[in-house]
């Protein structure tokens, strides 16, 4: 059955969304997004990664789009044209470094052409297909400007990372939006950014609405992007946290699967799935 005809944006998450196993568009998904490109879909692509990481992976798409990044800190036009970009005060982020974060967790700052790190991580890296945003292993005991887009931390425990968010949080829950975008990567971002803010700067450029589109996410950094748009859709590969919290939410099959692009083909193309990707 196809879906409301009234969708004219498509809005999808990278990671465990649209890319698959080899954090790659798979050439399957370029052709299905290729033919709604055609038909004058708007896509955008938001992402936590930052701009100079998830660039190099839209362009394989073969067209321009919108680009949301870094959890909405940043926009893009299809013409690579920052439209919006928004950091976080040093002192914002020096408060929470000064806390008795535990040696054993990775964190990052986001910055503008490096993300600085205090360890090295061949895992983190590995999510870049190509290396256009490159690490530097800094002290932060030494750092003196902290302002970033956002930082993030990351460990091999998730209940490790849920006792630091609450650590952070006692003091800093009016200054910062926080969000798992996987198990094992906690970002906190500014109040006023969101994907779902990012998103609808975009719409109201376009003289569109929410109604009007559908989204693909499966993190908790897209919840209010999923709950936001006139149609939400969960991966199957989504945490059972997120889909317990979004039970109105149609759970499809899983980014290895191609799990978007078979959606899309079904409900908004005429065009059959195809078996051989």
């Amino acid at each position: 059955m196809k879906i409301d005809n009234k969708i004219k944006v498509i809005i999808s998450d990278l990671d465990g969304t649209l890319l698959n196993q080899d954090h790659k568009i798979s050439d399957y998904t370029k052709s299905i997004f290729k033919e709604l490109y055609d038909q004058n879909y708007l896509i955008i692509v938001a992402t936590g990664r930052h701009h100079l990481d998830a660039m190099p992976i839209i362009e394989t798409l073969g067209f321009p789009v919108y680009l949301v990044t870094s959890n909405g800190a940043r926009i893009h036009s299809p013409q690579k044209e920052l439209l919006f970009s928004f950091d976080i005060d040093s002192e914002s982020i020096k408060s929470i470094l000064s806390l008795k974060i535990d040696s054993e967790i990775t964190t990052v700052l986001f910055k503008e052409n490096v993300w600085q790190t205090n360890k090295h991580s061949e895992k983190l890296n590995s999510f870049q297909t190509k290396l256009n945003y490159l690490p530097e292993l800094v002290d932060f005991n030494t750092v003196e400007d902290f302002s970033a887009i956002k930082i993030f931390f990351t460990h091999e425990s998730h209940s490790k990372l849920l006792e630091l968010r609450d650590q952070i949080l006692v003091d800093h829950s009016n200054l910062f939006s926080h969000a798992f975008s996987l198990p094992l990567c906690l970002e906190f971002m500014d109040k006023s950014v969101d994907k779902s803010i990012a998103i609808a700067k975009i719409l109201e450029k376009e003289n569109l609405v929410f109604q009007q589109t559908i989204s693909f996410g499966d993190g908790y950094n897209d919840e209010n992007m999923l709950k936001s748009t006139g149609k939400g859709l969960l991966m199957g590969n989504a945490p059972d946290s997120l889909k317990n919290k979004l039970p109105h939410l149609e759970v499809i099959a899983t980014n290895y699967e191609d799990g978007v692009a078979n959606y899309l083909a079904n409900k908004l193309l005429d065009a059959f799935i195809s078996t051989d990707k």
